[in-house]
């Protein structure tokens, strides 16, 4: 069963550039995964706000995503890049 996952990450106003790098090289990497079926990236015109919509083949694909070593990189420079990471497991409806 797929799992669905919508990504919010508010950037701090002066390291929109370096935070975009970062997670423009994650959405490449991801979509090398076997699992990844979606992983879409969308970035705000009016806030310093990055979304990400994604869609993985089940749990476990999505738990060795979050092992992988370029995740790990962003978790460890997150606190300094942004405000806010907000994750939402969701279902899709249609």
């Amino acid at each position: 069963m797929s799992i669905y996952l919508t990504a919010i990450v508010k950037s701090k106003a002066d390291k929109i550039a370096e935070l975009r790098s970062i997670l423009l090289d994650m959405v490449s990497n991801s979509r090398m995964e076997k699992a990844c079926i979606q992983y879409d990236l969308h970035e705000s015109l009016a806030e310093n706000t990055f979304i990400f919509q994604e869609e993985w083949a089940d749990q476990s694909s999505l738990d060795a995503h979050n092992k992988q070593s370029y995740i790990q990189a962003f978790v460890k420079k997150a606190g300094a890049l942004t405000d806010s990471v907000v994750i939402y497991k969701t279902d899709k409806l249609e």
